[in-house]
């Protein structure tokens, strides 16, 4: 059954001006907020600032994140690693590397201590892979870390700014138990990309989805404003028998009233899903 949830921090006011970021002051209410508004599902986010004081991180964090999802009902099932972005181990040398290889280590135990079974990695922006260097770099790394996976019941998922078949030849030198694809709707419609084109090369190895809209070459605007083509995208999910979750990644509201606008994007998501027949949980 599929969920629809929503990127941590969404609930929560911005913080200097960012769209994305961990929200200190309000984590813990985000919980309560999205319980009484019949929202399950929750993509925890990490960034590298203070990497080791994300509740993910600590002891009295995990038992906290641990009691409020029961309290709330509420299912962690994936984290977006903000912080392997911002400073990519594949594009590291030295002690520098090491230490980051080291971080990815450990936000692993973080996730498998808090249920969390999907890590994201970002190769996008900052962490967008330049040379077939960092991408053997990253390869290399990974796979020395397939034990630790399978023994954390952790799998692995990027988002890449690739072409459809670039991907689909990265993917592959991939285990397909341990390594997929998040498909991002509206990154890939700022690229240009075709989703039939993207489903046909690598629809069965997504795991994972981030929803937003942002326009040709543009920013992420509220959906219905971009060129996100939500139908052809719903339909091939429904082809491709997805049953993974969908993650609000949207854009926030102009007037702080960030719940009334996560409320109606889960509304229309609910809707594209509903109309194409995928079988989405209704809590």
């Amino acid at each position: 059954m599929i969920s629809i949830g929503f990127m941590q921090g969404r609930l929560s006011p911005m913080i200097d001006n960012r769209i994305q970021s961990f929200p200190w002051k309000g984590w813990q209410k985000e919980f309560e907020i999205a319980s009484k508004n019949n929202i399950n599902t929750i993509e925890w986010t990490i960034d590298d600032d203070q990497l080791y004081e994300n509740p993910l991180l600590t002891e009295k964090g995990i038992q906290e994140i641990n009691a409020l999802t029961k309290k709330y009902q509420i299912n962690i099932p994936s984290l977006t690693g903000d912080c392997f972005m911002q400073k990519p181990f594949w594009k590291s040398i030295g002690a520098q590397k090491e230490k980051l290889q080291n971080d990815f280590i450990n936000i692993l135990h973080g996730c498998s201590k808090a249920n969390i079974s999907i890590v994201l990695i970002p190769l996008v922006d900052n962490g967008s892979i330049e040379n077939d260097l960092q991408e053997n770099n990253l390869l290399t790394f990974l796979s020395s870390q397939t034990e630790l996976l399978k023994k954390l019941s952790v799998r692995v998922c990027f988002e890449s700014d690739f072409p459809p078949k670039k991907l689909k030849d990265f993917i592959d030198r991939y285990d397909d138990d341990l390594f997929g694809i998040n498909y991002d709707t509206g990154n890939s419609a700022s690229m240009g990309f075709d989703p039939s084109e993207e489903f046909l090369q690598y629809g069965d190895r997504i795991i994972n989805i981030h929803i937003k809209d942002r326009p040709l070459g543009g920013t992420t605007v509220p959906l219905g404003e971009g060129d996100t083509n939500f139908s052809l995208i719903f339909r091939m999910l429904k082809e491709h028998d997805y049953h993974g979750n969908l993650i609000l990644q949207t854009a926030r509201a102009k007037d702080n009233d960030h719940l009334s606008v996560l409320k109606n994007y889960h509304n229309i998501t609910m809707e594209h899903a509903k109309k194409i027949g995928l079988p989405v949980n209704i809590s």
